[in-house]
């Protein structure tokens, strides 16, 4: 069983759906109607933290059911809790600064990088 991953998956899950709610708040607040996403630069800077949670949804969750799979269930459940820090810090700094965003985002490529090449290394070795 992999009870670890699926509760991490989980608080990935609720992390997307809680930046998605900082953007319909952050639409109202500013006054920025849908279809539009832009504007007001700190609407602007909620909208990209949700978008770029998005777009690493698709690289972060294989990544880390595979290395769950082919590696072990707490270490993935350990690199996708550093993920979900890597994501807060990224949303936090990018709130006060584009600049500030760097940090968080470092470590979740991080968290990323090691689950991605952690599985592949796993699955390619057990195919020699």
């Amino acid at each position: 069983m992999y009870d670890f991953t699926a509760l991490v998956t989980c608080l990935v899950i609720l992390f997307y759906f809680f930046t998605s709610i900082r953007v319909a708040r952050a639409r109202a607040a500013f006054k920025i109607g849908p279809p539009a996403i832009s504007g007001n630069p700190e609407f602007e800077r909620v909208f990209r933290v949700q978008m770029n949670t998005l777009e690493w949804l698709p690289i972060f969750l294989p990544s880390l059911w595979l290395f769950a799979v082919y590696v072990s269930d707490k270490y993935a459940a350990l690199a996708g809790l550093v993920w979900i820090v890597g994501r807060i810090l990224y949303m936090t700094g990018y709130e006060k600064a584009v600049e500030k965003r760097r940090p968080g985002f470092l470590i979740q490529s991080l968290a990323t990088g090691v689950l991605l090449l952690g599985s592949l290394g796993t699955i390619v070795w057990r195919l020699m």
